[in-house]
């Protein structure tokens, strides 16, 4: 009977063990296979997908690049900036908003 409760402990640890390490594990290995496929596919991918590629990151810049202007703006709604900060910031950030959308707009 004692044999039976350690071997049921043992086999109850064991399943713990792997539900706690397989999330871990699928992690490592999609990490592996991303960057094997990053490696090897690099030169072989065709200039369409990469143009998609490429707007896909222009668009997640430019809704980084909005966040940072409401940011700015809350900021001065506060008082943490001043009128002249608030405004040099808030020139840069929409200027370089605006080179973002160009880049879009050309990548179309």
């Amino acid at each position: 009977m004692a044999f039976l409760v350690v071997l049921l402990t043992l086999a109850l640890i064991a399943l713990v063990i792997l539900v706690v390490v397989a999330p871990l594990r699928r992690e490592r290995h999609s990490e592996q296979a991303k960057d094997g496929v990053d490696l090897a596919s690099a030169s072989h991918q065709p200039r369409r997908a990469m143009a998609v590629s490429r707007i896909a990151d222009l668009e997640a810049a430019r809704e980084a690049k909005y966040r940072e202007i409401r940011d700015a703006e809350l900021d001065f709604r506060t008082g943490k900036l001043s009128r002249e900060d608030y405004e040099l910031i808030d020139a840069d950030l929409r200027a370089e908003a605006i080179a973002i959308l160009n880049d879009i707009e050309a990548g179309n």
